[in-house]
């Protein structure tokens, strides 16, 4: 007689925690504002032309959204300018960074990891989840190794059936 043996999920009987930083995505809708599209034949701002176009663009559709801006020539723009967008932008927006879209989500994934309790996770194992449906910026999983390095016994990163092993105290 054959005697079958339950299939025990030794991962899930384990004590590593999982850290998913999908779940500390900022959700909403992410815009841009590249001052090249306003400069004098893509390189000068003439403050003129500029003051006009922060007159007469339509500030209201960056409702809730958030928003970078920066300028993606190599041309020398003026600090006030990033200001004046700043100052038109602010009764509407959710967010505003200087930088990229991807300058975007590392700020907000910076913000969000600041919710973490560190001391929560004081000497656990961690299992940093790895693929995902949403973009994690590097700079989030290297913000949270840093983060968690002073307390915790060890960081891997991947699946908790598959790691690669990232830190051990």
């Amino acid at each position: 007689m054959i005697m079958e043996t339950p299939i025990i999920n030794k991962v899930s009987l384990s004590a590593l925690i999982t850290i998913d930083l999908e779940e500390y995505y900022t959700e909403g809708e992410r815009a841009i504002i590249d001052i090249k599209e306003y400069l004098f034949r893509g390189l000068i701002l003439r403050e003129l032309d500029f003051r006009e176009f922060i007159r007469t663009h339509d500030w209201q559709q960056y409702q809730n959204k958030l928003v970078a801006v920066w300028c993606s020539t190599d041309s020398v723009i003026p600090t006030w300018a990033y200001m004046l967008v700043a100052s038109k932008l602010e009764p509407f927006v959710r967010r505003i960074i200087y930088g990229s879209l991807e300058n975007l989500e590392n700020v907000l994934y910076l913000e969000a990891l600041t919710r973490i309790h560190i001391e929560d996770y004081r000497d656990k194992r961690i299992v940093v989840k790895g693929c995902g449906h949403k973009p994690v910026p590097a700079g989030a999983y290297l913000e949270l190794t840093r983060m968690l390095t002073p307390v915790v016994k060890s960081i891997m990163y991947g699946e908790p059936c598959s790691t690669v092993p990232v830190f051990k105290r």
